[in-house]
């Protein structure tokens, strides 16, 4: 096994005859062994052929001695670029888009998870629709059918309502799709992308088109996302419109002020021209309504802050930092 350090200058490293897969894998090497075969053989049943980039998010356990003597058929190259630390799953998929835009030349790039949840068949049904769309637009796999339970059905439900309601847009995709390799230039300077990709892509407005796709069985071992990461995925996916969700914010909370302002002049017109009125109760509505008139001003003005500094904040920008992140790349498997 070969180990490169970033510093040793290797670029355009890859076949640019090969659709190349990108995995993020923090620790799950169980479960990333038993894909590559199952996708090595889809792969050589449609006489394509793959190769093959481990994102490394910083894990905490060596990848098993038969990752390294794995023989395959139709992936040509196995690869794991190591990170620094460990940042996350959208943000390992930002820094690995940002190596290969830089370092790398392929067809296209396949990006799934390394747990078995994505497909290997439906790999081949993106290649396929990415080549009846000329090559020019990113594919997402759609959810058709999940395989969690209830529950996470309930709140997924509630996240996408949520961000239709706070953002305006409709998002139905996550990680697994793939991206023309000339789109990568457009991808690797869309800063949203460091919170998550599928948001960063859809606001950025690159070309994309969608299949459906049903969720497949984990592979191996148990899944690490638990219900605080989930509610911070959706936070994520929604911060990429900060913007647009401080300005939706904002316009209603002016729409409490004027609802408020209405109320507190109706009550004063009962008041004073009615027979309605009971001793005490209008001073107290009074008092109510000045209140939430108060917290609509308050609000008013954190979401107009909000939505300046997400305006003018510096952000993360890919192709210009990703390097920082990078320990090393090492060759786990060519084929000779």
């Amino acid at each position: 096994m070969e180990k490169l350090l970033l510093s040793e200058k290797n670029p355009k490293n890859f076949d640019n005859t090969s659709i190349l897969l990108m995995i993020p894998v923090f620790n799950d090497w169980k479960s990333l062994e038993i894909l590559l075969m199952h996708l090595d053989e889809v792969l050589h049943d449609e006489k394509i052929q793959a190769e093959v980039l481990v994102v490394d998010d910083g894990s905490n356990l060596r990848h098993p001695k038969q990752l390294i003597s794995q023989k395959f058929k139709s992936i040509n190259k196995v690869e794991i670029l190591e990170l620094r630390r460990n940042l996350g799953h959208q943000r390992a998929i930002a820094i690995g888009l940002a190596y290969i835009e830089a370092r790398v030349v392929c067809q296209a790039v396949v990006l799934m998870d390394g747990d078995g949840e994505d497909a290997p068949t439906d790999v081949v049904r993106l290649i396929n629709k990415y080549s009846r769309e000329g090559d020019e637009k990113i594919v997402f796999a759609r959810r058709s059918q999940r395989s969690e339970s209830w529950l996470f059905k309930f709140f997924y439900k509630l996240y996408k309502w949520l961000y239709k309601l706070l953002t305006g847009q409709q998002i139905g995709v996550g990680n697994f799709s793939i991206i023309p390799y000339n789109t990568l230039h457009r991808l690797v300077v869309v800063s949203e992308i460091w919170n998550h990709y599928a948001s960063g892509v859809l606001k950025a407005r690159i070309p994309h088109t969608e299949i459906p796709s049903k969720r497949a069985n984990r592979l191996a071992g148990k899944s690490k996302m638990n219900f605080v990461s989930l509610v911070a995925h959706g936070l994520s996916a929604i911060s990429v419109y900060g913007d647009i969700v401080g300005v939706r914010l904002l316009v209603a909370s002016c729409l409490l002020i004027l609802l408020t302002i209405i109320a507190l002049l109706v009550v004063t017109t009962i008041k004073f021209t009615t027979t309605l009125a009971i001793p005490g109760w209008t001073s107290y509505l009074v008092g109510i309504f000045f209140v939430m008139i108060l917290q609509g001003v308050m609000l008013s003005l954190f979401f107009i802050f909000v939505t300046l500094n997400a305006r003018n904040n510096s952000s993360f920008l890919p192709n210009r930092d990703y390097h920082y992140f990078i320990l090393g790349l090492q060759k786990v498997f060519t084929k000779v």
